[in-house]
C-alpha cells in the first residue's frame, strides 16, 4: 500500500546540547506494538536551504530511545551524549489486526516517566522535559503509513529536527527501508576505530584523562588540543587531503609527533577490533575552531539546541565529545622550553564516518 505522510506541524524551542556517542537518532528504532504490528522511529534533520550534507551529518549529534509500556504508550526521548534530554514526547499506539489499521496520538511527555528517566541521567531531576505543549488529534493510519513530526524548528534559519514514525504489520517493510539493511560496497570507512576511557600524554606528561564511559568511534578519529589544534587520524591516506604517515596505532595506543612534540593517546580498550600494529595517517588541522567553547559556561543560561544547530549549518559538522577541565599553566617562552607542557583547559575528541563531515577538500 502506498504510504502517506501526515505532517503534524508542532513546533517548540528547547534545551541545550552537548555531543558524543550512544545510539545515533538517524538509525531506525523498531518496536512491536502490544496488540499486533510494528512501529519504527527515525530522526532526520533538514534546512530550507536544502543543505542535505550538513543535515545528514547533524543527525549524528543526536541520540534516541523508544521505550514501550503495557498500556499502549511509547515514550520517545532524544538526548545528547550525556543523556541530557533535548526533546521527549509520548505516543499512544493501538493496532487492529482485522482492519489492518493503526490509531496513534501524540502526547506531551508523561510527568511520572520524566522523573523516572532523569534519575538515571546526568540531568537534574528538577529540570523539565522539552516536549509538545498539548496533545494532537488522534490519527488513523493504514498499514505502511508514516507520520512526520516536527520536533524542533528554528524559524529564522529553517533548521528542523523531524521524527519519522512508521507503522506496519509486515516488519520486512521496515527492514527494507532501514539504514542498516541497505547493502553497500565495502570501503575503508566500514572499518571502525574506537577510543574509550582515554588518557592523553604530551612528551610523557599526562594532560587529560576521560571518564570511564566517555569515548568516540568512527572510521576516522580526531583529537583537539587548545593552542595546538586538531589532529585527524586515518588508517590510509584520503584523496584531496594532506594526510601524513607520521603516526602508529599499536593495540590501545596512538602515537605521533608534530612540531617536535610526542603525543600518546591511550585507550582502555583496543582501538581496532582485531588489534595489531599499523601505520597511521595524521592530518594536522591547526585552524580548527571547536563548535563548543573551551571555557567554562557563564552563569546565564547556555544557548539552546537550535542556536547550536544553526552554528553547525554555518560551519563544519561532525560527532563531537567534549571532555573535562584541566588547569592552565603559563610558559614564559614556549619556543625555548619545549619540555614544559601547556596544559589545556579542555581537550575534545570525536569520530566521523567520512572526511566530508569533518573538512572540505584541499584546493
Amino acid at each position: 500500500m502506498r504510504s502517506r505522510i501526515w505532517a503534524l506541524l508542532l513546533c517548540i524551542h528547547c534545551l541545550g546540547l552537548a555531543v558524543a556517542a550512544q545510539n545515533p537518532a538517524k538509525r531506525q528504532v523498531v518496536l512491536q506494538v502490544s496488540n499486533g504490528g510494528f512501529i519504527s522511529f527515525k530522526s532526520e534533520t533538514s534546512a530550507d536551504n536544502k543543505n542535505t550534507t550538513d543535515s545528514k551529518s547533524l543527525a549524528s549529534l543526536i541520540y534516541s530511545q523508544a521505550l514501550s509500556t503495557d498500556n499502549h504508550i511509547i515514550h520517545r526521548v532524544l538526548t545528547d551524549a550525556d543523556q541530557r534530554v533535548i526533546f521527549g514526547y509520548d505516543l499512544s499506539v493501538v493496532s487492529d489486526p482485522l482492519t489492518r489499521k493503526f490509531s496513534i496520538g501524540v502526547l506531551p511527555a508523561d510527568e511520572a516517566f520524566r522523573r523516572t528517566f532523569l534519575k538515571d541521567s546526568a540531568q537534574p531531576a528538577t529540570e523539565t522535559f522539552a516536549t509538545f505543549p498539548k496533545s494532537a488529534t488522534q490519527q488513523t493510519l493504514d498499514d505502511g503509513d508514516a507520520v512526520s513530526l516536527e520536533l524542533l524548528v528554528n524559524q529564522e534559519s529553517g533548521v528542523k529536527i523531524v521524527d519519522l514514525v512508521r507503522v506496519t504489520f509486515d516488519r520486512s517493510i521496515l527492514l527494507e527501508n532501514s539504514f542498516e539493511a541497505a547493502p553497500k560496497d565495502f570501503t575503508l570507512d566500514a572499518v571502525e576505530l574506537s577510543v574509550k576511557s582515554y588518557q592523553l600524554l604530551i612528551d610523557g606528561t599526562l594532560v587529560s584523562r576521560s571518564k570511564p564511559t566517555v569515548g568516540c568511534t568512527g572510521s576516522l578519529l580526531w583529537l583537539y588540543v587548545p593552542r595546538r589544534g586538531r589532529f585527524i587520524f586515518s588508517l590510509a591516506p584520503r584523496d584531496g587531503y594532506s594526510f601524513q604517515k607520521i603516526g602508529v596505532l599499536d593495540g590501545n595506543r596512538i602515537e605521533f609527533v608534530v612540531d617536535g612534540e610526542r603525543y600518546e593517546w591511550l585507550s582502555a580498550f583496543p582501538i581496532l577490533p582485531n588489534g595489531g600494529t599499523w601505520n597511521l595517517w595524521v592530518l594536522p588541522d591547526p585552524n580548527y575552531a571547536p563548535l563548543f567553547s573551551s571555557t567554562k559556561p557563564f552563569a546565564k543560561p547556555p544557548p539552546g539546541v537550535l542556536d547550536k544547530i544553526e552554528q553547525v549549518f554555518k560551519g563544519n559538522t561532525d560527532r563531537t565529545s567534549v571532555l573535562g577541565d584541566m588547569p592552565d599553566y603559563k610558559i614564559k617562552n614556549p619556543q625555548k622550553e619545549k619540555n614544559q607542557i601547556v596544559i589545556p583547559q579542555r581537550v575534545m575528541i570525536g569520530g566521523a564516518d567520512s572526511m566530508e563531515n569533518l573538512l572540505p577538500k584541499s584546493p
